[in-house]
């Protein structure tokens, strides 16, 4: 089981601890950009740890409960570094650049390029805390470079993504194109050697992969496999890439390109916006980079079903209770730490994972809120702004500024409301 399996059911967990859900109701902002101030001011002040990384979670001052060096070198709380502080360090900060890099490009202000920057050095950073090429951490501890030994697709992907976004800006230096190309380039050569399987540390060697056929796998693979032609310059990876699109495989039988002209899938859960998120940032990421007219064309296809899709995720956002007294709890030792057992295998900390969620989520009922509530509808109005076709993104709006007015980003503990900075720098100019 993944992660991304439990977790949902947990959110159905939450919604059932919590006793009220308000429907509706009178935005926290008068506008979007006021909204989106504060969002911003919020993510930068809390949850932007010293080294440039996107902590999970923190208190309303901005204290993190961070696991320490001893304890990410033993597995505790799990090997996998699930729910606690630096669990998504890779992901939040490879999705937030797409933020970032939009931001610059409006302000041209030398703070949001030092921000932008900031970040992109946060992910060369988890690429260069393990001696495994190819590694890329989810965060790293008080010392800035201890760590858990498993990464995952869900956090390498982002990755890809925020450092093409920084590369492809117009902001990166010639010396920093010369890193990120490094780093590209090894860690991508260090994938292929695996299979397309991320590298994890010993005893485990390995943990999620980009081979597979279904819209978030093939999409994942395609973009990689196009971004190395990008940044490499070789023919060869544009000729693997155009292989690629062709190969076919799955219970549907349908190639790689059929996968992505297809779009997005609930496939595990009733929905997943905060993860399928990654392969719909990455066929954005295709659809800029296409030539080939109808290839441009499916690719388009494939962003505009995400969107409708996605789209309907947009309301979970009016279930948000700001007045809901549901606890925040941060002391994941006290409910984690009593069920630790010595494990060695992917699925010994899974399990063990699974079981302290449950514990965590006692303890702490608003982190069920705020995955199901803010996390979910945001990642949701993500992907729909990702759609190309702007009269579309058009008629979702309305829900989307509702999203974006109904919180107080200062009184949320999560840093997952960071999406609706993306969504503001890509539809502001549309009608927002």
């Amino acid at each position: 089981m993944k992660r991304r399996t439990f977790i949902q059911s947990s959110l159905a967990l939450g919604a059932g601890i919590l006793p009220r859900l308000s429907i509706g109701g009178e935005p926290f902002h008068p506008d979007s950009a006021t909204a989106i101030d504060q969002a911003h001011t919020e993510l930068w002040r809390r949850f932007v740890d010293e080294y440039g990384i996107l902590v999970d979670f923190c208190d309303l001052e901005g204290k993190v409960n961070l696991p320490t060096p001893e304890e990410c070198r033993a597995g505790k709380p799990n090997a996998l570094g699930w729910f606690q502080p630096i669990e998504n360090g890779a992901m939040f900060n490879g999705l937030y650049l797409d933020a970032a890099v939009n931001r610059w490009r409006s302000t041209k202000s030398r703070e949001d390029a030092a921000k932008a920057r900031r970040l992109m050095e946060g992910l060369l950073l988890l690429n260069s805390i393990s001696d495994v090429k190819g590694f890329v951490g989810r965060g790293v501890s008080t010392d800035g470079r201890s760590h858990y030994p498993m990464g995952s697709d869900d956090q390498t992907g982002p990755w890809f993504i925020g450092l093409w976004r920084y590369y492809d800006s117009g902001l990166a230096s010639d010396e920093e194109k010369d890193r990120l190309r490094r780093h590209l380039v090894e860690t991508t050569e260090a994938i292929v050697s695996l299979g397309w399987n991320m590298p994890a540390e010993a005893p485990f060697g390995k943990r999620g992969t980009f081979e597979g056929f279904h819209f978030e796998k093939a999409v994942r693979k395609l973009f990689v496999m196009k971004l190395m032609a990008r940044v490499t310059g070789e023919a060869s990876w544009e000729e693997r890439y155009r292989a690629e699109l062709g190969v076919a495989g799955g219970e549907l039988a349908l190639t790689k390109r059929q996968y992505a002209t297809g779009g997005m899938k609930y496939h595990y859960a009733p929905t997943h916006a905060w993860t399928s998120c990654v392969a719909v940032g990455a066929l954005r990421c295709l659809w800029e980079m296409e030539e080939d007219a109808a290839l441009k064309a499916d690719y388009a296809a494939g962003l505009l079903a995400s969107a409708v899709l996605a789209a309907e995720c947009l309301p979970l956002a009016e279930k948000f209770d700001p007045s809901n007294p549901a606890t925040f709890d941060q002391d994941w030792r006290t409910a984690m730490m009593p069920l630790w057992k010595p494990h060695t295998t992917e699925q010994e900390a899974v399990d063990l994972a699974i079981a302290q969620l449950k514990a965590f989520g006692k303890i702490s009922p608003r982190r069920h809120s705020e995955a199901a509530f803010i996390r979910e509808p945001s990642a949701a109005a993500w992907i729909v702004s990702l759609c190309p076709d702007t009269d579309v993104v058009k008629t979702h709006l309305p829900a989307i500024e509702r999203l974006l007015r109904r919180y107080d980003y200062a009184d949320l503990y999560y840093a997952t409301f960071f999406w609706v900075e993306s969504v503001w720098w890509r539809v502001r100019d549309i009608g927002v």
